[in-house]
């Protein structure tokens, strides 16, 4: 087994503490964020060998965002240095029937700046066996749309294999003229493993019919995909920001897998959920299980993760064997 890379930006997170509404006092809370980031972070935890490309700042937050990421196992020798400013967000975090907000303020990021150009994949994709790719990179404008797609058709071409999490953000996209299908389609068509559910594949097809029909959308995209697969994907109910059912989904060309549900009560932070998801259905297949390991892996660290502030899982391999043989005593 190889190194897994991704690549994406690496962001900060800004929240009030509690469930107080943004500035209602003059404090937040401060997490390294991003959606690759946060899958390298939760793998790096559970001892994988992973690494991580982009661009930050050279600045005390550009400097600060690398800190975290390698203190937790995480290379980070492939991120470049440059550009003026690090990514913002801010996550006000929701309670009982008031849901949490986002606003973006990563408009000119270092990383949403760096040319397409800039990335020697030859470099990068070194001593690789997975590259980690999201729908967000695209998302934030032209050249990293370029980018993105350069990237999936660098390994693709080196027999390196590709994930993808379609991660849609319609803020993002609605901030420029791309198109999103087209675009996204075209990193798809390098992947074998995509994170995404039935209404995801009947944006990225264009095809509305598909949206009610888990099983019917699978086949489509593997139709229409012929690198693809595998397509693991989550289901929630959301009683309220305090309560949530969430259960797991792998879908093969064979077959589907689909776990129970679990229920989230009392949660901490849902933000980062798909991340780890995405996290463990990664370390599942990397140890060589098969489909319905990855389900429960992903679900568990999913399920983990909604207990946890901030925007990464950062569960071992102790708390992910505990989760799943149902242990929730205090452990001494």
């Amino acid at each position: 087994m190889g190194r897994l890379l991704a690549f994406g930006e690496v962001m900060l997170r800004l929240s009030p503490p509690g469930r107080e509404l943004l500035l209602q006092s003059p404090r937040l809370d401060v997490w390294v964020a991003g959606a690759e980031a946060n899958v390298v972070t939760q793998l790096a935890c559970l001892g994988h060998d992973v690494a991580f490309a982009s661009r930050v700042p050279d600045n005390d937050l550009g400097r600060a965002a690398l800190r975290t990421l390698r203190a937790h196992g995480v290379d980070v020798s492939h991120v470049a240095l440059g550009g003026e400013r690090i990514g913002l967000y801010f996550a006000t975090t929701g309670a009982g029937l008031r849901a949490t907000e986002v606003v973006y303020d990563r408009a000119h990021s270092a990383f949403a700046e760096a040319p397409a150009e800039s990335w020697d994949w030859d470099r990068l994709l070194d001593g690789v066996d997975r590259l980690h790719l999201s729908g967000i990179t695209p998302a934030l404008g032209p050249v990293p749309a370029r980018s993105a797609v350069a990237a999936a058709q660098a390994a693709a071409s080196r027999g390196v294999a590709v994930s993808f999490d379609g991660n849609w953000r319609g803020k993002l996209w609605a901030r420029w003229d791309g198109d999103p299908r087209a675009i996204l389609g075209e990193i798809v068509r390098h992947a074998d493993l995509i994170f995404g559910n039935h209404r995801d594949v009947a944006l990225l097809l264009g095809r509305d019919d598909l949206a009610g029909d888990p099983r019917r959308a699978a086949e489509a995209a593997f139709d229409a995909f012929p690198t693809l697969r595998t397509i693991a994907s989550t289901a929630r109910h959301v009683e309220h920001v305090d309560l949530n059912r969430l259960s797991a989904r792998i879908d093969t060309r064979e077959r589907a897998v689909e776990s129970e549900e679990v229920v989230l009560a009392g949660i901490v932070d849902r933000i980062g959920g798909g991340d780890a998801f995405a996290a463990g259905v990664l370390h599942a297949l990397r140890r060589g299980q098969g489909a319905e390991a990855a389900a429960r892996s992903g679900l568990a660290l999913a399920a983990l993760k909604h207990s946890l502030p901030g925007d990464a899982g950062l569960f071992r391999e102790s708390d992910l064997d505990a989760f799943l043989s149902g242990e929730l005593d205090v452990r001494r």
